[in-house]
């Protein structure tokens, strides 16, 4: 199992070019469920997400080119004649996999797709895509350990989701697309990969209305037909370099990001006393000077994400003062926080806050990754540890970053990857992780 090894102390300077988003990417890859015809994606993030959902669409009968390098990250998917089970042994690597329910519905009129386990950092349960897809006109039982699911054709229904919810946005965003009549979606997440997702559908030949608002409005067609289109760039790995670059008081340059995606991010890392200069894809970050204490509660967007907040508790270990750190959206989340104590980070838990009492030196020790977000704050941790930190199970990370280490050792970090690379090995399937 692979390892990373870094040795703390450097501060970074350079450029790092962002990748594309795989939160973004994964709904527009099973979106190419909905048409026969064939769909490219392009920037396509080289994760192991990626893979995983390939491997699910491959299940299924699809033909999916993935390639990378000269292939400038793109991928060519085209859904013929589908099988439309999604089976465990592939769904139980990643949550995303349910995403394609509601395609699978709407395309074939039946799907049977297997419910993911429990999730590390808490559960996201599926039962709001259930409800509106019920309103919809499907016909859904759970039997052994599978969703069984019917529809002669769904028809366009009013929708108002219980709670926010971005995965559950995206599927009855599909499933609307090839239904009868207009589906009008209420209380809708507001994510920049939901706007993404919708933007192909509408490339495809959807009619929809709203989207990156919280009520969507989608006119059921009769077909969709193929389309190409550009993944956003990951606005979480970008929010991640931007505090490796102030956790190590580095000058990093992001090249091919959306500063307006990381608006509360950037927000707080001012606050902090970080430097930030914005161009239209760039964010340049400079921190020389010492760091303050910050408060952060973790919202829907666009609110601080919650995909951030590992990391910045990362960062409030190395600011002067107390900063409160409130998760709002999973129930589970502070797992990285025993793991950054034994760095000697001072952290107190009480339910939903952690207070982070800074600045605390850190030094080097053996720490282990429980899920995709926890194992980058570990780095970014390791990236001002006094010695050599030793990070197990970083195939959470490979599950969201592309090739870290080799990003961050081109900035100027010391890292390493001990281990056989993660291309070459199976996935260990204990967590189901965001």
């Amino acid at each position: 199992m692979d390892k990373f090894v870094i040795r703390g102390g450097t501060p970074l300077r350079g450029a790092i070019r962002i990748s594309g988003a795989k939160n973004s990417a994964l709904p527009c890859m099973a979106a190419a469920i909905l048409t026969e015809d064939e769909v490219t994606l392009e920037n396509i993030p080289d994760v192991r997400d990626i893979e995983t959902e390939r491997k699910l669409l491959v299940s299924m009968g699809a033909e999916v080119e993935l390639g990378y390098g000269r292939a400038h990250h793109r991928t060519r998917i085209r859904c013929g004649s589908l099988d439309p089970v999604a089976k465990y042994e592939i769904v139980k690597t990643m949550r995303a996999s349910s995403l394609v329910l509601g395609p699978l519905i709407a395309r074939t009129g039946t799907a049977r797709v297997a419910m993911p386990g429990g999730c590390a950092i808490g559960g996201r349960p599926i039962d709001l895509h259930i409800k509106a897809l019920q309103a919809m006109g499907a016909e859904i039982a759970q039997e052994h350990g599978y969703l069984e699911a019917r529809a002669k054709r769904l028809h366009g229904a009013r929708i108002v989701f219980d709670k926010i919810t971005v995965t559950g946005t995206e599927d009855l965003l599909m499933a609307a697309a090839l239904a009868d009549g207009e589906t009008c979606m209420e209380n809708c997440a507001c994510e920049p990969e939901v706007l993404d997702v919708a933007k192909l559908l509408s490339a495809m030949g959807a009619r929809i209305e709203g989207a990156g608002t919280a009520t969507i409005r989608v006119q059921g067609v009769d077909r969709l037909h193929g389309a190409k289109h550009r993944i956003h760039p990951d606005r979480i790995e970008a929010g991640t370099f931007l505090v490796a670059a102030a956790i190590t008081g580095g000058d990093l340059t992001l090249t091919g990001c959306n500063p307006h995606h990381l608006s509360s991010v950037i927000e707080k890392l001012r606050e902090v006393g970080v430097q930030c200069e914005l161009t239209a894809d760039t964010i340049r970050v400079r921190a020389s000077g010492p760091l303050r204490g910050a408060n952060i509660s973790t919202e829907e967007y666009p609110g601080f994400p919650t995909d951030m907040q590992a990391q910045f508790m990362a960062l409030a270990t190395q600011a002067e003062g107390t900063s409160l750190v409130t998760e709002n959206i999973f129930e589970n989340r502070f797992m990285h926080v025993q793991e950054l104590v034994r760095m000697g980070a001072n952290i107190r838990v009480e339910g939903r806050t952690a207070a982070v009492v800074g600045k605390s030196p850190l030094s080097a020790a053996a720490v282990m990754a429980s899920d995709l977000r926890a194992s980058a704050s570990l780095v970014l941790a390791a990236l001002v540890a006094e010695g050599e930190t030793i990070i197990d199970r970083v195939y959470h990370i490979d599950r969201g970053y592309e090739r870290i280490e080799e990003k961050l050792r081109g900035v100027g970090a010391k890292i390493r990857r001990i281990g056989n690379v993660f291309r070459e090995t199976e996935e260990p399937t204990a967590e189901v992780t965001a």
